[in-house]
């Protein structure tokens, strides 16, 4: 009998810059993974971030009984960076994904989830497409020692113009067939996209690898 997934929590919920405090309360409520967002944990997550900065958060969270389950919010505090643009753009996203790969990895972590600097603007959807298969065919290989896999995040309409859907998010990681690009699925995103329902997890079921529970306007769980 394999043992049950484990119940996590953002640290976007704990206090910016300075939450160890806030860690040991989040054990007690029964949870045991955290999913980092970078940029709640440190002022500069690129140039200036050293190892031992990352090895220092990762004592603190398994010295509250906690694990690390993987990083998201990647690009909050890097807003000159994106998915699409020029080749030099693309190279910095990169570089920098590959660094933040490597960070997920020396915390314990395994998923790193891609939701923001994904517009596409004029470009059109076929491209918009290859691009993304390309990126990923030439990152993919960069972090597959790491242990670590990326997820492009199905955002809804009012908040994303590319991968509106599960199914979206499906096509780009079949088309890139490499373990290090996997599909996750985010609760607000189903309903906004009309894919709430057991069909939509079932197609993309060989490849889901991380949920995010949260409610359609990102209140209290439960509330609506």
């Amino acid at each position: 009998m394999t043992s049950p997934r484990p119940f996590s929590v953002s640290n976007i919920a704990l206090t910016a810059f300075d939450h160890s405090q806030e860690l040991g309360r989040l054990a007690n409520l029964g949870l045991s993974g955290l999913e980092v967002a970078p940029s709640r944990v440190w002022r500069h997550t690129w140039h200036g971030l050293g190892a031992a900065d990352v090895t220092a958060y990762r004592k603190a969270v398994e010295g509250a009984g906690l694990h690390v389950v993987g990083l998201h919010s990647l690009l909050y505090d890097q807003p000159g960076l994106a998915l699409f643009g020029d080749d030099d753009r693309r190279r910095q996203t990169m570089d920098f994904m590959e660094h933040l790969s490597r960070v997920c990895r020396d915390l314990g972590g395994r998923t790193l989830i891609w939701g923001s600097g994904r517009k596409r603007g004029t470009m059109r959807l076929e491209d918009a497409k290859r691009a993304a298969v390309d990126f990923f065919r030439q990152l993919s290989p960069k972090i597959a020692e790491h242990g670590t896999c990326f997820c492009f995040e199905p955002l809804g309409p009012d908040d994303a113009d590319f991968i509106n859907s599960a199914l979206d998010a499906l096509e780009i990681v079949q088309a890139v067939g490499h373990p290090a690009l996997q599909v996750q699925l985010d609760a607000k995103a189903l309903v906004a996209n009309g894919e709430a329902d057991i069909a939509t997890f079932r197609a993309v079921a060989s490849h889901l690898v991380h949920f995010h529970a949260n409610e359609p306007d990102l209140g209290v769980l439960g509330t609506t």
